[in-house]
Parts: structure tokens; sequence; C-alpha cells
């Protein structure tokens, strides 16, 4: 089978490799779409903190099923997504519900290898029947269960004020989610292109670009009271920091992004407001099924968000190109 591999930051090779074999409660898959996400730009630049090279990358991955258990509830045939995040289902956290911050966690494409290739083995327990969402839809929950589960750990209301800073993929799974629970959603980022999308694309109500002047804009769109919950989705430190500034009195800050280094904030102005400040990390089913939900009720523009598209084998010539802001690339998605 052919499989991509990220050899050392920046390589990437086509080798074929035997089909891999399965417990007897494993799925054996035939990959079809692999949405590239911003970890694995991550992987391919060398700034992912949590890896070990080489490795296949892809977690964003829908397939049909050509083997599986018969205690599953899958048969071949069937259509399918996958929970990439393994949890172990015994630590603390699994106890508690929360699998998407396991003590023991194994995200597939990052802590053991991806979807960035033909076929694929996966404990059944982490692959679910994609009903009534395409495949390229299904390729795309998992980004967009990250944007919901920060939203719900933000406990967003109708008609509070939100402020998404990063307007990448997840900050535009954010966005979408705080719009549909009923939020005046504003955008923050530095590209005009990306601001420009979440207002056309996704209904934000407005969108303000980095740069002088940007928190008197803010200001002014809240008549000086700020943000009832602010999201971090940067990835930036500096950004993370500076979010800070943003909050109402009485509001929350999630923290979306993970970044390896210390992030310090003044303690005065954080009491003052009695702020929560919350982190969020990948996703639960339940927020799967939130997602799942709204794809089928229309309310995700999927179309407009999978802006490009490659072929597995092109992967290793074209990948780099993923990485170019004058792209306009929102999501990409490799067929397999």
């Amino acid at each position: 089978m052919l499989t991509v591999i990220c050899e050392t930051p920046g390589t990437l090779s086509a080798q074929e490799r035997p089909k891999p074999e399965t417990g007897e409660n494993d799925v054996l898959l035939r990959v079809k779409r692999v949405g590239v996400c911003g970890t694995d730009l991550h992987i391919f630049t060398g700034n992912q903190p949590y890896l070990a090279y080489p490795r296949v990358m892809g977690h964003e991955l829908s397939g049909i099923v050509e083997q599986a258990p018969p205690h599953s509830g899958l048969v071949a045939g069937d259509q399918v997504y996958v929970m990439p995040y393994l949890s172990c289902g015994q630590c603390i956290a699994c106890r508690r519900g929360k699998t998407n911050c396991c003590v023991n966690i194994q995200v597939l494409g990052v802590h053991r290898d991806g979807a960035f290739t033909e076929y694929l083995s996966v404990p059944a327990q982490f692959v679910h029947k994609a009903e009534g969402i395409t495949l390229d839809q299904a390729a795309m929950v998992e980004f967009l269960a990250i944007g919901a589960h920060a939203v719900r750990r933000g406990d967003v209301k109708q008609g509070e004020r939100v402020l998404v800073v990063g307007a990448g993929p997840i900050g535009m799974a954010v966005l979408t989610f705080c719009r549909l629970r009923g939020a005046t959603v504003t955008a923050l980022d530095t590209r005009a292109d990306r601001l420009d999308f979440c207002v056309k694309q996704l209904g934000a109500a407005a969108a303000v670009q980095i740069g002088d002047g940007d928190h008197a804009q803010l200001s002014e769109l809240t008549d000086g009271d700020f943000f009832d919950v602010v999201f971090d989705a940067t990835g930036n430190p500096k950004a993370m920091e500076r979010g800070f500034q943003f909050i109402a009195h009485g509001g929350r800050y999630v923290l979306v992004s993970i970044v390896a280094d210390t992030i310090t904030f003044s303690d005065p102005e954080f009491h003052k407001r009695e702020a929560t400040l919350l982190g969020s990390r990948n996703a639960t089913l339940e927020d799967f099924d939130t997602v799942i939900k709204a794809m089928r009720a229309g309310h995700i523009p999927d179309r407009a968000l999978n802006t490009h598209r490659m072929a597995l084998a092109d992967v290793p010539a074209h990948f780099a190109t993923l990485l170019d802001p004058a792209g306009g690339v929102v999501k990409a998605i490799v067929e397999c």
C-alpha cells in the first residue's frame, strides 16, 4: 500500500508498505479522505514538540470498513470516521468521561502513525459510522469538533459577545459553533483574507485586523465592555498573553491553542475581572455528535471550508504549497 512518511522536518517520501495486520478488536479501514491539520503542517516544519520522526501524518480521516470484528457493530462497506485520540479508558480523566485529555493518550499521526496511507488498522471503539454525511464531511468532523468542544468549555450563551483570536481552521470552527449558539462573534487576525472569509462564509458579525488601533476598535464594538468570552486559537504565546486584556469583567478566556512555552498574565487585571481561565484540548464523542448533527442540518459550510485537494501520491511534491499564505488554504483534503 502507498504510504507517505515524514522522514525528517521538510522531507516527505512515498513508500510501499504491507497492509497492516489487525488484532481481534481492530477494524481494517481503507482510507478515503484525510484532512490536513495545522498539526501536520507543524510536523512538516519541525514545530511539533510531541513527536518523534519518522512519522506517518494524518488524523482527520474518513474511510470504508474492509474488515471488522463481529461485536463492533460495523461491517465491510460501512462509511466511517475515526476518533483519532486513542484513550486508555482507565486513567483519572477517562474515568471522568474526559477521554480528550487522557493521561496516556495516543493521537493518530502524532504519537503513532496516522492516515497518510491507503489502509489503516484502528481499535474498533474509535471507529464510528458516518451516517448521513459524505466522506468529505466525515474527514472534516475532527477539527470542527475541537471548535465545538472549546465552545462547550466556554459555555457560550445566546446574545453573548465573543472574540475569536486566530482565524485559522480551528478558530473558524470555534466561530461557527459560537454563532450556532446565538452569540455575536468578532474575529481578530493578521490576515485580511481570513477575516473576509469569516464574515462572508461563517457569519462573523465583525472582523478586526491586528495592528495599530485594533484595541480601540474592539473597545468600540463592545461599548468599552469588551467580550463575555474570548477564545485564543493562534498558537502564539504573545497573542495568548495579550488576549487577557479583551476579557469583560466576569468573562471567560478559553485557550484552544497549545504552545511549548510559559504563559504569563497580570494577576491584578485578571483578578479584578474575576475572570475564568479555561484550557480546551481535543474533543469528545459528544462534540463529534454535535458536529455531525450540524452537518446533517446544513449548518456547516463545509464546501467553502474545503479550499484545496490533492491525491495521496502527490503529497510529497505538493504538500509544502499548503504553507504559502498566498494560496488561501483553509482546509485541504487528501484523497486516497
